[in-house]
């Protein structure tokens, strides 16, 4: 029985979410362990993010021209490259064959390759499902790629752990021995869908400001920021707030898998099990979220923490595949990819802006970040609730 070329992207967005999220696991310790700052460490993940948020919308595009199937592949492949060009360095480090001084700029090098190239993974597997379903499924579609991506950040750690005991380089090969078998699955089995190339000068052609991409991009913008001031803060906030308690990085590690699997469980709830339409979806999970947030921020328990951190990864369920199919929805067939493409490069700008804007905060009081995250999130309510375009979503 052969696998479905939608199977094979749904594949290669799990083996992504297995590289991405262990090696903020690895990378890190084995960084800082070879003499790298904390500074340092984190500006190799900066500079990534800031290429991904530059070339996906051109990603995007390049799919309106070249094809969902031919882009896809070239992510992976990017992917998995970076993966072992990430790796590398620190082994001839840690071996003593790659001088110290170099080691920084080879682990930009490598990280950056997955910004530059990886970056159009996604872009091309969203716009291709869009391709492919009704405006009626596509909501329930694009939640089950996001929880593929979800799923291998939550089994990452785990099969990354395992493989880890082998040696320090085994996961990364293994990931990216992965992410290529999801680029050759895609090339024999994805067939070809039927979104009109963008060749005709007729054609209306979008750019981030038109008035069906905005709205969207503003939202997302915003959400990111809030979701990735939690994700770069928990380890801290456990750590202060929770430091008489044993086994902290246990409870760090629970925190992130409660929110990954809480979010999986929303996504298949709300848009396979009781559909909700894209309006209420981002409504009601917003509200979701300014709830949680000012939990975090009142009650200062373990249980409570972990109450709130289940419930904004419902929240989170409901807004981020709504968001998408909304997105989607409101443009036509040749801007697909496009679209897909100005809505992933606004993803990485939460982790990007997170340590100039949310970390401060978080310096003066903890629960400052959480009260200031609520505040956003009332504001996307105004937002949905105001917005013409948004409202849309209402009937879809």
């Amino acid at each position: 029985m052969s696998i479905s070329g939608s199977s094979w992207l749904k594949f290669g967005l799990f083996t992504v979410g297995l590289g991405q999220s262990f090696v903020f696991v690895l990378v890190p310790p084995l960084a800082r362990d070879l003499g790298l700052s904390v500074i340092q460490t984190s500006s190799i993940f900066a500079i990534s993010a800031l290429a991904w948020a530059l070339t996906s919308a051109f990603w995007g595009r390049a799919s309106d021209k070249y094809g969902r199937r031919n882009i896809a592949i070239l992510g992976l492949i990017g992917y998995s490259i970076s993966l072992i060009a990430l790796i590398t360095p620190l082994f001839l480090a840690e071996k003593n064959i790659l001088n110290i001084t170099l080691l920084f700029p080879a682990l930009v090098l490598g990280r950056l390759i997955n910004g530059l190239l990886g970056s159009a993974t996604r872009p091309a597997t969203f716009a291709y499902m869009a391709d492919i379903t009704s405006k009626d499924d596509r909501t329930t579609q694009f939640a089950r790629l996001e929880s593929s991506f979800l799923v291998g950040t939550v089994a990452g750690p785990l099969i990354g752990g395992f493989l880890f005991l082998i040696s320090n380089e085994t996961p990364f090969y293994v990931f990216s021995f992965l992410g290529f078998i999801a680029a050759c699955g895609i090339y024999l089995n994805l067939e070809k869908s039927n979104h009109i190339e963008a060749t005709n000068n007729n054609n209306i052609k979008i750019s981030w400001h038109s008035e069906t991409i905005w709205p969207f991009l503003a939202f997302a913008a915003i959400l990111s920021l809030c979701q990735a001031s939690l994700i770069q803060s928990i380890g801290f906030y456990i750590t202060d707030s929770f430091n008489g308690l044993d086994n902290l990085p246990t409870l760090i590690s629970m925190t992130f898998a409660l929110l990954s699997i809480s979010t999986i469980v929303s996504q298949y709830l709300f848009t396979d099990a009781f559909p909700m339409n894209n309006f209420n979806l981002l409504l009601f999970g917003t509200i979701l979220l300014i709830f949680s947030y000012f939990t975090m921020a009142f009650f200062s328990t373990i249980s409570v923490y972990y109450l709130s951190i289940i419930i904004l990864g419902f929240g989170f369920g409901m807004t981020r595949p709504a968001l998408a199919s909304a997105l989607s929805v409101a443009q036509t067939p040749e801007n697909q990819g496009s679209a897909a493409g100005y809505l992933g490069s606004v993803i990485p700008i939460g982790h990007m802006t997170t340590p100039f804007i949310a970390m401060p905060i978080y310096a003066i009081n903890p629960s400052y970040l959480y009260y200031f995250s609520s505040i956003l999130c009332i504001s996307l309510i105004l937002f949905i609730i105001s917005h013409p375009i948004i409202r849309k979503s209402e009937s879809i």
